[in-house]
């Protein structure tokens, strides 16, 4: 196989990672901000369902305005899902895993009964959309710029969500309340209110990435149409650092190693199918394991000092300090 042959494996793998890239960017906002929000499974597969539904059904109005209301009942969803986690855990101080983790078991099984007059019938799909010029750049073009407008909002997303993280002020007490909730409290941040905000963000963004499934990637709805995509989502945050960019980049990697390890089960039969489809996973928690390690961190320490912390940061995978813990705001 040649690189020529490599490039559409590639372009497929970069533009179906759209949903999972915008699903790990609303879990990145929802931690960064100190929550955890286990409920991606549930909030994706009633996104999903959502989108679908209300697209087929305004379908009549024309496939731009159907699927512009499909998203936004799906973002909707996602959001109101999120406001339950939130209610939950920031003014009734419940379990943030339990809640996340019922509410992940409830969207599941919902969305299969709510859309079951909708299993497996044609919709309306995001057309594709090839950008003039950019798509004739070598190489750049073939993998980036022809795909559909969905595809271009998630680049748009992971800049724009990396610049407000990084560049802004905002974005500085967003990470103080995850990182020094005290803090941010003592220099006038409302912080239950700005976790809520941060929350239902998070989640509609996710409702979103559920939507882009069925509208788009894997066009119609089934029952668990999305399942396990959910459970990524949250490996795959943790696996980028719950830095938007090494998050997406992570979710391309994940994509890429899909589809590589599509191509490898074609090309060696005598190779079980399960050992392909496990093979991105397995990847992936060696490499958690491989980064945690004290060795790794002496083997750093050989590198000349602006290299030594540019990739332990590069590669170290540190969660917010006040991740999942309870914030008394008096």
């Amino acid at each position: 196989m040649q690189i020529s042959d490599l490039i559409p494996i590639f372009a497929t793998a970069i533009a179906t990672s759209t949903p999972l890239v915008l699903a790990c960017l609303g879990e990145t906002i929802t931690e960064r901000s100190g929550v955890i929000n286990l409920s991606a499974e549930g909030t994706i597969l009633m996104g999903a369902m959502t989108g679908f539904a209300i697209a087929k059904t305004l379908e009549g109005l024309g496939t731009v305005p159907s699927l512009l209301l499909g998203f936004a009942g799906a973002g909707l969803v996602g959001a109101t899902i999120a406001l339950i986690v939130a209610f939950g855990t920031l003014t009734l101080k419940q379990s943030q895993v339990a809640i996340g983790f019922v509410l992940a078991l409830l969207g599941a099984n919902l969305s299969s009964f709510l859309g079951n007059p909708f299993v497996r019938i044609p919709g309306p799909t995001v057309p594709s959309f090839r950008i003039p010029i950019l798509q004739d750049i070598p190489l750049m073009g073939r993998l980036f710029f022809r795909s559909d407008l969905l595809v271009y909002f998630s680049y748009a997303a992971i800049a724009l969500v990396w610049i407000y993280f990084y560049r802004t002020r905002a974005g500085l007490m967003l990470r103080a309340i995850g990182e020094q909730p005290n803090a941010a409290f003592a220099r006038g941040t409302n912080v239950v209110l700005m976790r809520y905000l941060y929350t239902l963000a998070g989640g509609a963004f996710m409702g979103i990435a559920g939507a882009a499934f069925s509208l788009d990637f894997k066009a119609g709805w089934s029952h668990l149409h999305t399942a396990g995509y959910g459970w990524i989502a949250l490996a795959i945050v943790i696996f980028g650092g719950w830095n938007p960019l090494r998050v997406a980049i992570s979710c391309y990697l994940f994509g890429i190693l899909q589809s590589l390890a599509s191509v490898a089960q074609s090309t060696i039969p005598d190779v079980p199918t399960q050992v392909f489809t496990i093979a991105p996973f397995l990847l992936m928690i060696l490499f958690l394991v491989l980064t945690s390690s004290d060795w790794l961190e002496r083997l750093l320490k050989l590198l000349p000092s602006p290299l030594d912390r540019a990739a332990s940061e590069m590669i170290r995978s540190t969660p917010p300090a006040a991740l999942g813990r309870v914030f008394e705001q008096d």
